[in-house]
């Protein structure tokens, strides 16, 4: 990764201008991902420059404050294929770069006082008139850009036709139009190149544009996981090289992985490679193949997913965010017996397993898959299904109600698990996670005494490879059950996601779809039932 500030490597493309013709270099990004997180806006115009233009005898000024001249410099610098620059009070960076670009010719924009030495000035105010004057463009047309949609008006922005933009309700500035540039030789663009773009640096974005990079605002988000847009267009690029353009990018930790699993771009059941906030999940619990472990062994496996489906419609009335139905599958079930392996604990193999992770996932379901262990430990277990969990729609549940001492077995009391132990999953599944460049994963820990989880307040949830929650499974009366629910998550950390569950035969009564949201606050990121 590579921190654009001062330097970027080039390797320019240059057709050949005629003799008297103004001359471009692009220079392509040398890394698969380069960071432009200057604060202000001229810095940040100057290092997307640097980036992605090695010479540049015509350069587009305009002042930082002056919408109107921001908006038509654009067009302007995306119709002539040259950078955007743009000036503030006591900023220095413009002169520097204009210098480095070797720019012969400067066109200024609107109400601007470029740095003019060994340059020629070129004035035009802001208007479509004036700039078609001073630079032998033709616009096609104006479009009226409402407040707040610069950014967006900007990365819409093409050569060819070109388009004058201009701010609604926006008076034109500048004073009279004086001079004229030099035809502009454009080089070949840089297709292969997305700038991601919070949207902040509208001159950024023109300069990318001239470049003939490919713009995907982010809305903001410094996360590229975080859009389902952001994900797609760089998946279905063959190559890219990624220019992150905002001041928020330089706070995101992880951007490199991050970027590249975007780069990847498997996505989750219903989309997008984030979990939470953006979807219910609402899944069926049990083992394939048995009705005596939960509603998701009562039938065969088709059968399993329209039940999934059926669960989880009613939920689409009452809430905002999409359902996505899911299977919990119970993949290691705590057995009365102690087993060839003494753990008191049944390991489903991983090809009983696969016919139902795989069609789920084909069916837009997602899976969890739970772990009962007995006496032998929640690594242990998860590393069995070590290739289930590469793909892209599975994550994983630890049940700290099945995991014994080394003395103890099934129903005589309920079992717990220590932090240290679950941080050791944690670590181990944001490391697959991460290397294997796939979506966020879900870590379930399913919880109905505080004493199941002890020193859950040591719960490691900087690993942003997982989104870890607390499932309150318990069973009984709602009142009781909403009395667990808020004992669990008082004093909780608030980077906990939260799932409930309803069972069928033992809740006394079951809530509703409807009751469940209403009643159940916040709203949980995962329903299941059993």
């Amino acid at each position: 990764m590579l921190t654009a500030g001062l330097l970027a490597a080039c390797t320019g493309t240059d057709d050949g201008p005629d003799e008297g013709d103004a001359t471009v270099t692009l220079s392509a990004p040398g890394e698969q991902l380069t960071v432009v997180a200057d604060d202000g806006p001229a810095a940040a115009s100057v290092s997307t420059s640097r980036v992605l233009f090695e010479r540049s005898d015509v350069v587009v000024v305009a002042e930082a404050d002056d919408r109107a001249g921001t908006l038509l410099g654009s067009s302007a610098a995306v119709a002539l294929g040259v950078p955007l620059l743009v000036v503030e009070p006591g900023a220095a960076e413009v002169a520097d770069e204009l210098d480095r670009l070797g720019a012969t010719h400067v066109l200024a924009v609107g109400e601007v006082e470029p740095p003019s030495d060994g340059v020629e000035v070129v004035t035009a105010p802001a208007t479509p008139e004036a700039v078609e004057q001073a630079t032998g463009l033709r616009f096609t047309g104006a479009e009226e850009v409402p407040a707040g949609a610069d950014a967006d008006a900007v990365a819409g922005l093409v050569a060819d036709p070109p388009v004058a933009l201009r701010g609604d309700g926006t008076a034109s500035s500048g004073t009279s139009a004086e001079g004229s540039l030099p035809a502009v030789q454009r080089p070949d663009p840089l297709e292969d190149t997305f700038v991601l773009a919070t949207g902040e640096s509208v001159a950024g974005i023109a300069t990318a544009r001239a470049a003939g990079a490919r713009v995907v605002l982010t809305g903001g988000a410094t996360d590229p996981r975080a859009s389902d847009d952001v994900v797609t267009a760089l998946s279905e690029a063959p190559s890219p090289s990624v220019v992150a353009l905002g001041a928020g990018f330089a706070a995101e930790d992880g951007l490199d992985w991050k970027t590249a699993t975007a780069l990847k771009g498997d996505q989750l059941p219903g989309g997008g490679q984030l979990l939470f906030p953006g979807r219910l999940i609402v899944a069926l619990y049990g083992h394939p193949g048995t009705s005596s472990l939960g509603l998701l062994g009562e039938q065969d496996l088709p059968g399993a997913i329209d039940r999934a489906r059926e669960v989880a419609a009613p939920y689409e009335e009452v809430v905002d965010t999409p359902v996505v139905p899911a299977f919990e599958v119970i993949a290691t079930v705590a057995s009365s017996g102690a087993g060839e392996d003494g753990d008191y604990s049944y390991e489903a193999p991983v090809e009983q397993l696969r016919p139902w992770v795989e069609a789920a996932g084909e069916a837009g379901l997602y899976v969890v898959l739970d772990l009962q262990p007995g006496r032998t430990d929640f690594l242990t277990q998860a590393k069995r299904y070590e290739e289930l969990l590469q793909l892209p729609h599975v994550g994983l549940a630890l049940d700290p109600e099945w995991r014994l001492r080394p003395d103890q077995v099934h129903l005589t009391e309920i079992g717990q698990v220590g932090v240290d132990e679950v941080n050791q999953v944690v670590t181990w599944l944001a490391d697959l996670t991460r290397e294997a460049a796939l979506p966020q994963k879900l870590l379930v820990l399913h919880q109905f005494q505080l004493r199941m989880l002890p020193g859950r307040e040591r719960l490691d949830l900087a690993r942003e490879e997982l989104a870890v929650m607390v499932h309150a499974d318990g069973q009984g009366a709602p009142g009781a059950k909403l009395g667990t629910w808020a004992a669990l998550r008082a004093e909780a950390q608030p980077e906990l996601a939260w799932g409930w569950k309803n069972f069928i035969d033992e809740d006394e009564p079951m809530l509703s779809p409807a009751e469940t949201i209403a009643r159940v606050s916040p709203t949980p990121d995962l329903i299941s039932y059993q």
